[in-house]
């Protein structure tokens, strides 16, 4: 059977093929993006796999009234922010990518997770390409104890691997990393598009077929994106992101596409010496260390999923002494904030163009949500008059660019979160006081626009 080496360049960011090199991608519009890769064609007309695909029995469609559901088709990891996350467990035969930055604690918190699972009677193999197995055991020791259930294998040719998977059919497979996955009959360099997709499409085949849930760890682009094709994320169930700084304790476990749960969940993790210790109280954490009586603080309550956070922003506003002023963001959108400033300018008449401008979320949190809106514009009133806002008291609302203070979601439920830490002041839109209870030991004081909501302070 003649074969062909060819050259075809792949798309880094969403796989598209193409013959030559073009400076930007078709697919994509992303400039620089296309590489080089040598790749084998069998040149044969009906080949092997064409000819077993016609031998095979063709598969006979089911009625969806006769698909059964049990009982058994999510699996608990024994870590509550993961189970949040995942939308209440590890569902059965789902495919799961997992990226975050180098050192983050994506193989750590994986590990974690085979030792409550293996402890729990689950079959569990771990597939280490950049480890070795002492490199592994000498982790799992500062993690804790493991059970007999957790096997471990480090390889990273795909047919072995593939085989040891339907030889041993453990519950739940990890795969660290699917960039270090390669395919001998793919020529192409492991890591590189052609390797990444078969892998990932080898490992979506295993899954549905023999009902194994299985991680994949992927490596981040320096924009903090999964590297290799975009198609890697479309073919996934799941998609997890790790975030956090490096360098500080906390992280935070996001969900950015999941086919069985919500992807407005999160889970907080921080880094110890024994590994990641999960945060039960987000708000209480984040707001460790809050200054008191100092200007351009403010605390907010942003909703995560089903969960209430408190958060403190910061804002810092002065005078410039150039000819354009600096406006600077950190953890919530830049073009956002700018946004609230023109309002404040046209509507309440403050003179703000001309000062410099910082705006910082603290703890690392990274918030969009419309209902920090008029925390923002408190803080960088409370910062340009140096005149402090209570500790004691939250703020949550959405702002129009007419200065109205509109409604938000889950109102009851951050009044509540608010009183659980012992708040005693919210300030929230007067919309939404409407039909909601009175909660005892807590003042509410509802606004229509941002002039009632200054004038608090």
């Amino acid at each position: 059977m003649a074969k062909k080496i060819t050259t075809v360049f792949f798309c880094q960011e969403c796989g598209y093929e193409s013959s030559k090199w073009m400076g930007q991608c078709p697919g994509c519009k992303q400039w620089n993006t296309l590489v080089e890769e040598k790749v084998s064609v069998t040149g044969s007309g009906m080949g092997g796999a064409s000819k077993t695909a016609a031998v095979r029995e063709a598969p006979k469609p089911v009625a969806i009234g006769e698909v059964s559901l049990n009982d058994g088709e999510r699996m608990m990891t024994g870590i509550e922010e993961l189970d949040r996350v995942l939308g209440g467990g590890i569902m059965q035969g789902s495919l799961i990518l997992v990226g975050g930055d180098p050192g983050i604690g994506k193989s750590t918190l994986l590990l974690q997770t085979c030792r409550q699972l293996s402890m729990n009677g689950r079959r569990v193999l771990y597939i280490s390409g950049e480890e070795s197995l002492k490199q592994i055991k000498l982790r799992a020791m500062r993690i804790g104890t493991f059970g007999d259930n957790l096997l471990l294998l480090c390889e990273t040719n795909l047919s072995l691997v593939e085989e040891v998977i339907q030889r041993t059919n453990p519950q739940v497979v990890i795969i660290d990393s699917i960039q270090t996955m390669y395919q001998e009959a793919v020529s192409s360099a492991p890591g590189s598009v052609s390797q990444v997709r078969e892998a990932t499409n080898v490992f979506l085949q295993l899954a549905k077929r023999l009902g194994i849930s299985i991680f994949i760890v992927g490596h981040v682009t320096k924009e903090g994106t999964v590297a290799g094709p975009r198609v890697l994320e479309h073919m996934v169930d799941t998609v997890l992101y790790f975030e956090g700084d490096r360098f500080a304790s906390y992280r935070i476990l996001r969900g950015v596409k999941n086919r069985f749960g919500s992807t407005n969940e999160i889970g907080v993790f921080e880094m110890r010496k024994e590994g990641l210790v999960e945060v039960k109280n987000p708000s209480e954490y984040m707001l460790s260390g809050k200054p008191v009586g100092a200007s351009g603080s403010v605390v907010v309550c942003s909703v995560e999923g089903t969960r209430p956070i408190l958060v403190e922003i910061q804002a810092l506003v002065c005078h410039t002494n150039f000819g354009i002023p600096r406006r600077q963001t950190t953890g919530t959108d830049f073009n956002r904030v700018n946004l609230l400033m023109a309002v404040l300018e046209k509507r309440l008449g403050l003179q703000i163009g001309d000062c410099d401008a910082y705006v910082n979320i603290a703890g690392g949190m990274k918030l969009n949500e419309p209902a920090i809106d008029l925390g923002i514009i408190m803080a960088i009133v409370s910062s340009f008059r140096n005149r402090a806002v209570d500790e004691k008291t939250l703020v949550f609302g959405e702002v129009g660019l007419s200065g109205e203070v509109r409604a938000v979601t889950m109102a009851a439920q951050r009044v509540q979160e608010a009183k659980k830490l012992g708040y005693s002041t919210v300030i929230m839109p007067r919309v939404n006081l409407e039909g909601m209870e009175p909660v005892e030991g807590i003042k509410v004081i509802g606004v229509g626009g941002i002039g009632e909501a200054i004038d608090l302070i």
